[in-house]
């Protein structure tokens, strides 16, 4: 792929391809695509002057010199099958990005099971506060961006990278940062052993000089990675850390507390995001900066100034006095992180409409989501969201609902938000959670309470 040759992105529309349609674009590099649904990014990239059709058929490649594919588009995809026939060469979207990140100086993959989003978030915050300038690919919105991705000037680049299908195996990272490593995807991984690996050869691939940042509190993290023979900066809040979390205090929806470098004090840190979980997102993204050689101010300014991610514990508006908050939580470590960080929050009753993401991660998981869903005063079951996948395993929410008590299972979002509407009350929370199309029961109710205010 270079300038001057013209691409075709297969499932130019989501959450990660459009912004890379815009890089490659602002980059001079001429760009078509196709999408199976219209979108508000697929009517950004049109805005821009990218031609995108809606439907996969033969003829959208054109004349593409190379066709990028979205994890989706699998073999028997029309356009990738014309793309073999043509010998047109085919790339995953992760080399797409692999390719782009190799002109960078410092290429930072923020990975980890969990909290990718919203450490790549915190880190872009804190490299905007010390004018770096940077080139920025997150898997959701942020505010401060009004978008998921920033193209910049600078000689950093930051990307979420995502573990699943290895995608972040084709990455060329200068800084690698695991989070944490949990059993997850397991309609591709074997096993919690076969992820430890998966990690252990995307941090392999960081340079001599470079950086392995890692959570040194988090088991599977270290056994993951400490085979490799090799220094590790490690955060968190053990005192063996390279970098460490100190006196930390809860502030109703934040926190703060200092971080030591090497036992001395770096900066101190406030945080307007709630939960345990966000002192270490924000720790990493600490560490992240001191392997760049940011100044500590930016630190303290940049994590100050974060407010949070898009679908990451976001506030929607309320309803009859009740708060509304959407989150992506789909794991159950990631919606035990999300109650225990509503918990401190002092509501009188937490409202949770859940809705599961895949068949495989709901039967793998389902005595664990059992456990976290009983923590809630009253819980709304959506239907299963499907994703990439086929119901062939014959498992339902309405079976999560039969082992929680007082859950109800709703086979619509219209019967959920009803249901919501009719229970919301002063000093109330009402959490739509999951990482489908939740969300828009939410926007929905708070919406109608706007209109009709």
């Amino acid at each position: 792929m270079k300038s001057g040759f013209s691409g075709h992105l297969v499932g130019i529309g989501g959450v990660s391809m459009s912004p890379l349609a815009e890089v490659l674009y602002k980059m001079g590099v001429p760009i078509t695509g196709s999408d199976m649904n219209d979108s508000d990014a697929v009517h950004r990239l049109r805005a821009l002057g990218i031609d995108v059709k809606i439907g996969h058929k033969a003829g959208n490649i054109g004349g593409a010199r190379f066709i990028i594919r979205t994890a989706a588009a699998r073999e028997d995809n029309v356009e990738i099958a014309a793309a073999r026939k043509a010998g047109i060469p085919v790339f995953e979207r992760a080399e797409a990005w692999g390719y782009i990140m190799r002109g960078y100086k410092n290429a930072v993959c923020v990975a980890g099971t969990h909290g990718k989003t919203t450490t790549t978030s915190m880190t872009t915050h804190i490299l905007l506060a010390a004018d770096a300038d940077p080139t920025v690919m997150i898997g959701g919105t942020l505010n401060k961006l009004q978008s998921g991705y920033r193209v910049g000037a600078g000689d950093v680049i930051v990307l979420e990278s995502c573990e699943y299908y290895n995608s972040f195996h084709s990455f060329f990272p200068t800084i690698a940062v695991v989070l944490n490593v949990d059993a997850d995807h397991l309609d591709f991984f074997k096993d919690l052993d076969d992820i430890k690996a998966s990690f252990r050869h995307f941090a392999s691939l960081v340079p001599e000089n470079g950086h392995i940042v890692c959570n040194g509190d988090d088991a599977n993290t270290m056994d993951a990675l400490r085979p490799l023979g090799r220094p590790l900066f490690t955060f968190g809040t053990n005192e063996q850390a390279s970098v460490r979390a100190v006196n930390i205090e809860q502030n109703g929806s934040g926190s703060s507390f200092d971080v030591l470098y090497n036992g001395a004090l770096y900066c101190h840190v406030i945080l307007n995001v709630p939960g345990r979980q966000n002192v270490m997102n924000a720790l990493a993204a600490a560490a992240t900066a001191i392997t760049l050689n940011i100044p500590p101010a930016a630190v303290t300014e940049g994590l100050l100034d974060f407010t949070g991610a898009g679908r990451r514990f976001e506030y929607k508006g309320s309803v009859k006095g009740a708060d509304v908050y959407d989150d992506y939580a789909h794991h159950p470590r990631e919606l035990h992180a999300l109650l225990d960080a509503v918990e401190s929050l002092g509501y009188d009753r937490v409202i949770l409409a859940f809705q599961p993401h895949t068949y495989t991660r709901t039967k793998a998981f389902f005595d664990d989501f059992i456990s976290e869903l009983k923590r809630a005063d009253l819980v709304f079951l959506a239907e299963i969201y499907a994703a990439r996948e086929k119901n062939t395993i014959g498992i339902s929410s309405r079976d999560l609902a039969e082992k929680v008590p007082g859950a109800v299972y709703c086979p619509s979002f219209d019967d959920i938000e009803a249901r919501l509407c009719a229970l919301a009350g002063k000093g109330d929370i009402i959490l739509t959670v999951g990482a489908g199309d939740i969300y828009k029961v939410g926007e929905h109710l708070t919406g109608k309470a706007a209109s009709v205010g």
